[in-house]
């Protein structure tokens, strides 16, 4: 073998191993959900995880994604601020990381370029595995050049440890060390792997549309949970829509929000695809 061989596989190992500064903080809030054992179960502590979950998961699908990766509707500087800073609470680090990283998978989507593909590196790697590596932890600047002139964003992504840490500590000051457990802990836990499920299954498991050139597919189950990223055919097909059910039965609870606060002028601009585009279907042997 020779030595610029070596070198090669000695770099590419070297940027998939193991990013422990990512990696510890990830596994310790799976692993403080098993306090659950301790804390008990009351309807007072499944409801706060369950509010605490659709509350991140709705900043995640309307601001991180169809927000700051999709510019799909306008808002004011101020709310823009404080849906990123909502989002962050998730930890699932900074809002210029990720909407630098699924600009970049919208991009090559299954191909192998792509860092979360299913059909290139597999279930696990797609899932999760990927954002514990050093080679995908830093933000790529060049892919969100548009928002790198907020510094106020760019203040958030460096200290993106933040956001959860407040409101971890919210949570522990009203509701006690059960609530930091089941609205903090576990609900992150159900976020964190509700929200991959749309790298991973979404693109091996569903029914499809349209042809997207991908292997994007639509699920009603991860539409509900997901607050309508499940029509994730739909939206690989006309990424720029701020809708992503475009059937009346294709349930999409983060379009519903949206709709509510452009009515009181929150939010502006929203971007719907044409009839045109929806009419478009795909038909397989054409």
């Amino acid at each position: 073998m020779s030595r610029q061989s070596e070198a090669s596989i000695s770099a590419q190992s070297g940027s998939e191993a193991i990013q422990w500064a990512t990696a510890i903080p990830f596994f310790l809030v799976h692993l403080m959900s098993l306090w659950a054992i301790q804390t008990g179960v009351t309807l007072e502590l499944v409801l706060l995880a369950i509010g605490s979950y659709y509350l991140r998961m709705l900043a995640i699908t309307a601001g991180y994604h169809r927000y700051f990766s999709h510019r799909s509707y306008k808002t004011s500087r101020v709310f823009q601020f404080l849906l990123a800073f909502l989002a962050m609470t998730s930890a699932q680090k900074g809002v210029l990381w990720w909407a630098a990283h699924h600009r970049h998978h919208h991009k090559y989507s299954d191909q192998p370029q792509d860092r979360h593909s299913p059909v290139q590196r597999g279930f696990w790697y797609s899932h999760v595995g990927w954002i514990l590596t050093n080679e995908y932890d830093q933000t790529e600047f060049s892919n969100v050049q548009d928002l790198m002139k907020y510094p106020e964003l760019r203040l958030l992504n460096r200290f993106h440890y933040v956001p959860p840490f407040l409101y971890a500590l919210l949570i522990y000051m009203i509701w006690g060390f059960p609530g930091l457990v089941w609205g903090f802990f576990i609900s992150t836990t159900v976020l964190y792997h509700c929200t991959f499920f749309i790298n991973s299954l979404t693109h091996i498991i569903g029914s499809v549309r349209y042809d997207s050139r991908d292997g994007s597919r639509n699920s009603f189950i991860l539409a509900v949970v997901c607050c309508g990223e499940g029509w994730h055919n739909n939206h690989h097909y006309y990424q720029s829509s701020v809708n992503q059910g475009w059937r009346w039965w294709e349930v999409d609870s983060s379009y519903y929000l949206l709709v509510l606060l452009s009515w009181f002028r929150i939010v502006w601009d929203l971007r719907t695809p044409p009839d045109h585009i929806k009419a478009n279907v795909y038909v397989p042997g054409n």
